[in-house]
């Protein structure tokens, strides 16, 4: 099993950015999708959740109304559409896969927000 994040990088206050998350070996048809983020010296904060069965969707308080979680069709890509972005969205971003056959997280991308 294998998660690959990609699409961190560096953008202005404001801007927008859009985070992946490719899966190998599993499917988000059968794993709850998860994005945390975390910075140096602080606790990893969640950040989206999406349901596996429903694909409902819940999203921490600090990012609400600015991000949106989604999946592909294929259920392979999980996707965190990131708007109005703040300075204080600065992290590095994690992808989580969970069910109660287990957990699994991908390396992490690194996103920055700053002039």
């Amino acid at each position: 099993v294998q998660l690959v994040e990609s699409g961190g990088g560096l953008a202005q206050p404001g801007g927008s950015l859009r985070l992946s998350c490719a899966a190998s070996g599993l499917s988000f048809r059968d794993y709850d999708a998860i994005w945390y983020r975390q910075v140096p010296g602080k606790e990893r904060e969640f950040v989206a959740r999406v349901n596996s069965f429903a694909g409902s969707t819940d999203y921490g308080d600090s990012v609400k109304g600015r991000f949106s979680i989604s999946r592909d069709s294929t259920k392979m890509t999980v996707y965190l559409q990131m708007n109005s972005l703040k300075p204080d969205d600065t992290g590095v971003y994690y992808c989580h896969a969970s069910n109660f056959r287990g957990t699994y997280w991908g390396p992490g991308t690194q996103v920055t927000v700053s002039n």
